[in-house]
This record gives structure tokens, C-alpha cells and sequence, in this order.
């Protein structure tokens, strides 16, 4: 896969992060995702089409959502509740827009869909590439989240 793809993700999940949440993260060391379980509480998926086919996908950990939908709402949120899980579908469509925005910049334009969101422990994420996926671990105050990017 190819990083010129890839960043754009990694540096919008940063910046939407850090803007309208006011959260600094911290990134991991990526890996190549062998299994389709979500490393995290509450994820968001979003199906991308043009110039490159595949998917986004981010999962927070329920205390690190929580935080950050804390922090958007300006008041305490302590569990995965429909809010949090609309927050997630909101930060996923963000990321992705902010992302695709950058892409276009460097002549690479790409179509995202409507994304869905699922919650739960041990919850499953399947990409529709057939392609490698590609995890990026960050790591925030509250708790940690991964980006996953699956691309024909």
C-alpha cells in the first residue's frame, strides 16, 4: 500500500483530533493487520471509491472516546452511549474528508460513502479490499485508537 495514501489519513486524524477536540495524540508504530477484531470499544467505517478502492476504519477505547466526546460536548461523558456513537460516525466522516481534501491537493481524488458505526467488546471489522490492511495505533491521555486502511 502506498504511504502517499496512507499519511494523509494518519496527519487528518491528528489534525481533526487536535482542532475540534483539543486532544494530542500520540502515533504508534504501524503493523499489518492479520484478523478482522476491532482494537477498540466503538468504531467507525467508511467505504472509499476513485482513484483508490478500499476503507477507513477507526476504533477508540471507551475511555479515550469518551474524553474526546467530553471535550466536543464541554461536559462529562462517561459511557458508550448513542451521543458517543454519533460522535464516532461525525469523527469518522471528518477524518476521511479532511483526508480525501489532502489527497486531492496532491491530484488524487477519492469518493467516501456514509460511514457505519459499531460498538461493542471483540466487535469485527471487515474491509472490502482484498488489499493489506494497514493499522496505525495512537495513543492519547485518556486511552488509545487505531486507524485501519484496507486499499486495493
Amino acid at each position: 500500500m502506498d504511504a502517499k495514501i496512507i499519511n494523509p489519513f494518519l496527519e487528518a486524524a491528528v489534525n481533526v483530533l487536535k482542532t475540534m477536540a483539543m486532544v494530542e495524540v500520540v502515533p504508534g508504530k504501524p503493523f499489518l493487520k492479520k484478523d478482522q477484531t476491532a482494537n477498540g470499544d466503538a468504531s467507525g467505517i467508511i467505504g472509499i471509491t476513485g482513484e483508490a478502492q478500499g476503507s477507513m476504519s477507526i476504533s477508540f477505547s471507551t475511555p479515550c472516546i469518551c474524553a474526546i466526546v467530553s471535550n466536543l460536548f464541554g461536559s462529562p461523558v462517561t459511557e458508550l452511549n448513542e451521543e458517543v456513537k454519533d460522535a464516532v460516525g461525525e469523527l469518522t466522516n471528518m477524518i476521511c474528508g479532511d483526508a480525501r481534501r489532502r489527497l486531492e491537493a496532491a491530484g488524487i481524488v477519492l469518493q467516501a460513502g456514509t460511514p457505519t458505526v459499531i460498538s461493542g467488546q471483540g466487535h469485527t471489522i471487515k474491509h472490502i479490499s482484498k488489499g493489506p490492511c494497514v493499522a496505525m495505533p495512537f495513543t492519547t491521555p485518556n486511552g488509545d485508537f487505531t486507524i485501519e486502511l484496507a486499499f486495493n
